[in-house]
């Protein structure tokens, strides 16, 4: 063997070790998040154009997320525009580090299983927000990518029972 063999033997035996086997079972989350959390306004809605109003699951390390986009101006093909109200949904896993919450995921059906077709979003789901505050009931998150602001309130509380995966 010349030297380059020993050196892509060593290459992949560093990557073997250097792997890490991940259990099979759902990671806890966060204790504050647990529960499902709805946005029940839009401050100035009546003067925007579109918004979208969400209702959060978070159970475990998990995430499912219902979204109710608004629009007075149409961007899709008619049967998708619906009359300017239509629904999407997403699952994900989560993650809060400091004070910020990183949601990725899927969008999916209302069933919440894998979309691939269809109007509007498929595919990868991903979004960012600030926690700039949070108590028992309330979760104030901010938006990073349209710093709009996402109040929401406590409907139901959760406790994370970790699942097989």
């Amino acid at each position: 063997m010349n030297k380059y063999h020993y050196l892509i033997m060593l290459i992949g035996l560093m990557a073997f070790l250097g792997c890490e086997r991940r259990p099979n079972v759902q990671g806890n989350g966060q204790t504050f998040m647990q529960g499902v959390w709805n946005q029940d306004s839009i401050a100035n809605s009546a003067k925007l154009l579109n918004y979208t109003q969400q209702k959060f699951k978070f159970t475990c390390d998990s995430f499912y997320v219902d979204m109710t986009t608004h629009s007075k101006v149409n961007y899709y093909e008619d049967p998708c525009y619906n009359n300017g109200v239509w629904k999407e949904y997403a699952k994900g896993v989560y993650e809060v580090r400091k004070d910020s919450l990183f949601l990725e995921g899927t969008y999916t059906k209302s069933n919440y299983k894998q979309k691939v077709s269809g109007c509007f979003n498929i595919g990868i789901y991903r979004k960012s927000f600030i926690v700039k505050s949070k108590d028992a009931k309330h979760l104030f998150l901010q938006s990073l990518s349209d710093l709009r602001d996402v109040d929401l309130v406590l409907k139901q509380k959760i406790t994370c029972i970790p699942q097989d995966l």
